[in-house]
């Protein structure tokens, strides 16, 4: 079953694709692959730094694979990572239900516009079903054409703003 174990959530051949890529759901036990991600990311967003500067420990890693309320999924090309997908699971307060918001979608460079980004939301959308949740939610940014297009076909497009709070920015004074 795809959330007991580390399963393969889908293989994909594309005639782009020399060879198949597939999507792995990360557990406990993926932590380097999890790293690897982390690298796909820094890459893709240009943020190398936030990625890979003060990446947290194995352990943590491993943490935080264990837990239910945090989703990874690795696209995987010969063994290498080309891309991944990191999502969290809200649980509701209004309804019984959960939603799943996907927090990082990137793929590698020379690895784009071969569906790997698509073959991620499905399987992230399987993944969701199966632990009952109600829908995923996305956020992209202004001028990110590629992703809009991506979201746009996979589901309805919400305009919405987007603020970033400070936890502790010093000027408020605190409680």
């Amino acid at each position: 079953m795809l959330l007991a174990t580390p399963t393969l959530c889908a293989t994909y051949n594309q005639r782009m694709l020399d060879a198949p890529f597939t999507i792995r759901l990360l557990s406990s036990n993926d932590v380097p692959i999890m790293e690897g991600i982390l690298s796909v990311f820094g890459d893709a967003f240009g943020d190398v730094n936030t990625y890979n500067g003060a990446r947290p420990d194995a352990t943590y890693l491993a943490d935080l694979l264990r837990r239910d309320h945090f989703i990874a999924l690795a696209a995987l090309k010969d063994g290498a990572v080309v891309g991944g997908l990191a999502a969290y699971v809200l649980d509701k307060f209004e309804q019984k239900r959960s939603e799943i918001y996907i927090y990082d979608l990137a793929v590698a460079s020379a690895h784009r516009r071969l569906g790997i980004a698509t073959a991620l939301i499905a399987s992230l959308q399987q993944v969701g079903k199966e632990r009952g949740a109600y829908v995923i939610f996305v956020q992209a940014d202004y001028g990110d054409d590629p992703a809009i297009a991506l979201y746009t076909k996979l589901g309805r497009r919400e305009d919405v703003l987007h603020f970033d709070i400070a936890v502790d920015d010093g000027s408020q004074g605190g409680c």
